[in-house]
């Protein structure tokens, strides 16, 4: 029996409201180990030090594997939660956050830290970033187009207040209850996306879409037109690596949005661990130090993508947003490389509220370019260029943060590196601004072939 649009518009709320729990549970799980793990690292590998270049390269080893993991396996992903149901897939990379933090809940001597570094290598290649596409597909599949914006910064939001909260809560924990916090959290959300999350998938499916909203992956099987008309794809039909970059070809946006991914990913795969040694090295930033920074950082990206981007998004094209956060991101590194003092970062860590609505801009590009039942694949596609930027720049930043915090440094400017983490979000601008020129109205019907 189908849903009137009163009862339809009620269930998607409610549908919506159960994903921002299971979104802000797991980001919290998945963010509340952050701010410790460098001393951790550091206490593990070479204690009563505060530099160490072997802490900096196993940890850049670890975010390329990852990175490389989650290349090969996010478009997979995204392709079987268009298949199967985003609740079915989404529940894969929230129960494996569970694992790690177990083990260091348990102990954190040098051997125990080298199991865990081993099991968050593994799990992390699902995990980072399942948590953050899956929810991007669901979210899209509850909201019309015009909307999906507000949509994709409101899942983003609900991410970065985990991590604000997350982050405040770190200053009154010691290491043991912040990883067992972390179990706890993640076991939560589980638990509650089991019992509350309905999919959409079955959902979607009964409204009757025209011709450019047809899956892009055929069905072979030899079933009736009444069960093609159901929509569901066949599982067969997996998309190869092949047809992923075809796809990401056939359409001049999709391509651009591609190169923006990966410059945006180099970029962001940088501060994830070089820019905290960098902090570590040049003006002894501990844990405490850490948390202050991020609270500063997701307490104004809470704002921007809650409440700043879901308003902008009615007065601007997604396009100019995004070109506009990669001029603040740059802006952002570009002060921090050049940091006179310990106090520094802290007044620039407000740049990134608007630096990190480059990517529900960019999310909600790439929606509109393909039919509703391709966003997983799409957003899976996307994350998995970034992914691959992510394998890239441990090899880029790691070297080059060693280089210039040593003595062996060509040049006196210990934040070089950090400037280069800048300079791939200003060449990102390029692309960003060549999408508005040009047109998208043909993307759909290039996108329905690619796949055949």
């Amino acid at each position: 029996m189908f849903l009137t649009k009163t009862e339809d518009n009620m269930e998607k709320i409610s549908s919506l409201k159960h994903l921002f729990v299971t979104v802000f549970l797991s980001n919290f799980a998945f963010n509340v180990v952050t701010p410790a793990i460098t001393d951790i690292t550091m206490d593990a590998i070479c204690p009563s030090q505060d530099k160490c270049s072997l802490a900096i390269y196993l940890s850049g080893f670890q975010q390329a594997i990852m990175g490389l993991g989650s290349m090969l396996l996010m478009p997979l992903i995204g392709n079987l939660s268009d298949v199967y149901g985003r609740k079915a897939l989404l529940t894969i990379p929230v129960t494996l956050l569970i694992f790690p933090s177990v083990i260091m809940a348990y102990r954190r001597t040098t051997n125990y830290f080298y199991a865990y570094y081993v099991i968050r290598t593994l799990t992390g290649m699902i995990s980072d970033t399942g948590i953050q596409c899956i929810p991007i597909a669901y979210a899209v599949d509850c909201m019309s187009e015009e909307n999906r914006a507000s949509a994709i910064a409101t899942v983003a939001g609900v991410g970065s207040a985990a991590f604000l909260c997350s982050t405040f809560l770190v200053r009154f924990l010691s290491t043991a209850q912040i990883f067992l916090v972390s179990s706890l959290s993640s076991s939560a959300a589980v638990l509650y996306m089991t019992i509350f999350l309905k999919d959409t998938t079955r959902h979607i499916n009964k409204i009757n879409y025209d011709a450019l909203n047809q899956p892009i992956l055929p069905n072979d099987d030899n079933k009736s037109e009444s069960d093609s008309s159901e929509g569901t794809p066949s599982p067969k039909n997996i998309p190869s690596f092949y047809h992923i970059i075809s796809l990401l070809k056939s359409s001049t946006t999709l391509l651009l949005a591609t190169f923006i991914s990966f410059l945006y990913g180099l970029g962001e795969g940088g501060i994830q661990t070089p820019f905290l040694y960098f902090l570590r090295a040049r003006f002894q930033y501990n844990k405490d130090n850490f948390s202050i920074l991020m609270l500063i950082c997701y307490g104004g990206t809470t704002f921007s993508q809650l409440v700043l981007l879901p308003k902008l998004a009615r007065i601007v094209r997604e396009e100019t947003i995004l070109s506009l956060a990669l001029i603040a991101g740059f802006s952002n590194m570009l002060i921090d490389s050049i940091a006179w003092e310990a106090w520094v970062p802290y007044v620039v860590a407000l740049f990134p509220m608007f630096l990190f609505l480059a990517k529900p801009a960019l999310q909600s590009i790439v929606s509109k370019q393909v039919g509703p039942n391709e966003q997983g694949i799409a957003q899976g596609c996307i994350s998995g260029v970034s992914s691959f930027a992510n394998i890239l720049s441990p090899f880029i930043f790691s070297p080059l943060t060693d280089l210039f915090l040593s003595e062996r440094a060509p040049f006196n400017y210990p934040g070089f590196s950090m400037f280069c983490i800048g300079l791939a979000w200003l060449l990102a601008i390029i692309p960003s601004m060549m999408i508005s020129w040009f047109g998208t109205s043909n993307s759909r019907h290039i996108i329905r072939d690619v796949l055949c």
